[in-house]
């Protein structure tokens, strides 16, 4: 009999999973409010392309310049507090620049704004794991989806802000005021008390009861399936480039799909992953995470290979579909992992998997750019049944089972 069945959540761990939710939520809405304005912004700056993609890659260099200060920034203020102040700056970076008006300034706020997300990230992750230890069974692939959920919120009001002709600094700093003052909310209904409390082997081994890792806790195994943890969190982000990256352009430009249609393979892979993180966490909690990762894996290589192999627009687009599906569970199933190692301080493997999975982000597009430069989109686009073979054979440093 599994611990769920024996021990109903406690209020207090029902209000904790609702608030952490919340700051999936908010993080997920505060970027997609800015990425729908970058047009405008580029425009109202006079800036031409080469100059526009140096500054906003000034997001991305953020991100990866603090991510790993991420597992002290928890330690000194809590996973929580960290989630809520850095949630804060985000809004904060986006909010100026929206306002900016000169390309130093924008590329400064970006950076802030950058930086801040990678800290939010990791802190909210680390909060919602703790949760995931009091309720005994998966919980964070569901935290995921409500990140999905709240970029797709945060697209829709910068479409109406658009439509509305509101100004972008106005529209973002708006924005960044509702989404912040929900994160001050959220931080009232957060678990209390430092993030170690039950980070210790008996309070793991009862809130969580699956089957172990071999190997021990010695820092050659940590360390070995630490870096096999970001090789299966990078084939995730790979899997999700493709589809942010390059699918409108195969499906329009390689298959020939008029406008309205060439969108749908990046729909289909978005709303296929929102799908799988919702069933994922009753998915884990039957058969393991490996198990999960394994079949996933399989589906992204069978679906997408086939896409492939058989290039039609129909079969493409539900060869992104399979993918997003399949890569659905990967980096929430790494994150978690990573945040249970034995013999690192809190916070540091979760920080660790999460950095470098942003590499993964940043690498991603010219990688495959390259390669379709040189032989087509299509054979740049194998990177995606790739991945899924990478994520197969990473899986076996995931939890089996559980008991």
């Amino acid at each position: 009999m599994t611990t769920e069945t024996l021990v109903r959540p406690a209020r207090a761990e029902q209000h904790a999973r609702v608030a952490v939710a919340a700051l999936f939520f908010t993080n997920g809405a505060l970027f997609a409010n800015l990425l729908p304005r970058y047009p405008q912004i580029k425009a109202d700056l006079g800036l031409g392309n080469a100059t526009y993609g140096l500054a906003v890659a000034a997001f991305p260099t953020g991100a990866i310049a603090a991510g790993l200060a991420a597992g002290v920034v928890i330690r000194r203020l809590g996973s929580a507090r960290a989630a809520v102040a850095c949630t804060l700056l985000t809004a904060v970076g986006i909010g100026v620049a929206g306002f900016a008006d000169s390309v130093a300034l924008f590329a400064a706020a970006l950076l802030l704004a950058g930086a801040m997300d990678a800290v939010t990230d990791v802190a909210q992750n680390a909060h919602g794991l703790r949760v995931q230890r009091r309720y005994g069974r998966s919980i964070i692939n569901s935290f995921h989806a409500i990140w999905s959920v709240g970029a797709v919120t945060g697209g829709v009001m910068a479409a109406a802000a658009i439509a509305l002709d509101v100004p972008p600094g106005w529209h973002l700093a708006v924005s960044g005021v509702v989404f912040a003052s929900a994160a001050c909310v959220a931080l009232r209904f957060c678990l209390p008390g430092p993030d170690e409390e039950e980070s210790g082997p008996g309070a793991e081994d009862a809130a969580v009861p699956a089957g172990r890792r071999p190997g021990g806790g010695t820092g050659r195994r940590t360390a070995y399936v630490l870096g096999v943890l970001v090789l299966l969190s990078i084939a995730g982000t790979l899997v999700e480039d493709a589809g942010n990256s390059w699918a409108t352009l195969y499906l329009s430009d390689t298959l020939d799909a008029p406008a309205t249609l060439a969108a749908s393979g990046y729909i289909a892979l978005v709303g296929a992953q929102f799908i799988g993180r919702i069933l994922g966490d009753r998915l884990v909690d039957r058969f393991g995470q490996r198990t999960v990762a394994r079949a996933g894996g399989l589906v992204v290589t069978a679906g997408m290979g086939l896409a492939l192999a058989v290039p039609t627009v129909p079969g493409t687009i539900l060869g992104f579909a399979a993918a997003g599906l399949g890569v659905a569970t990967l980096v929430p199933a790494a994150m978690h992992e990573a945040d249970e190692l034995p013999g690192l301080k809190a916070g540091s493997g979760l920080s660790l998997v999460s950095w470098l999975m942003r590499l993964g982000f940043l690498l991603s597009p010219p990688l495959v750019g390259m390669v379709a430069d040189a032989a087509g989109l299509r054979t740049g686009l194998l990177v995606v049944p790739a991945a899924g073979i990478l994520a197969m054979l990473c899986a076996g440093v995931l939890r089996s089972r559980r008991a």
